[in-house]
């Protein structure tokens, strides 16, 4: 019987079970897949719960996204239009404006939370 996952030692048999489930060749609407589905719910839902994961500083995510795209700090001068504006942003000098936020988002496909967490 599938129940809300409360501690470790519950979380840890849920994920037992899950990748036994993934180990096998389940059908689509089975009971099995049923499971697997649910019990994939309450351990995103025990995990967010009890690891939150929090967003990036937006300098660091600036940065992780120009490494992934193969970008210079010059290259960010040229998507924002001001380079020596980018130069103050990425060394903490000058905060993003929110001009800056939607051009880093539609540019370079940044999260906004990303760029506007703990600001």
């Amino acid at each position: 019987m599938l129940r809300p996952i409360r501690n470790e030692k519950q979380y840890d048999k849920a994920l037992a079970t899950a990748y036994r489930l993934m180990q096998t060749k389940l059908r689509a609407g089975s009971p099995e897949a049923d499971e697997l589905d649910v019990l994939a719910m309450l351990i995103e839902r025990y995990e967010a719960e009890r690891y939150p994961i929090t967003p990036p500083h937006p300098i660091d995510a600036i940065k992780f996204r120009m490494d992934q795209l193969g970008l210079k700090p010059s290259d960010l001068g040229r998507v924002l239009g001001y380079r020596s504006r980018a130069s103050e942003i990425m060394r903490g000098k000058r905060k993003l404006t929110l001009d800056m936020i939607r051009t880093l988002h539609e540019k370079l496909n940044i999260p906004v939370e990303s760029l506007v967490a703990r600001y």
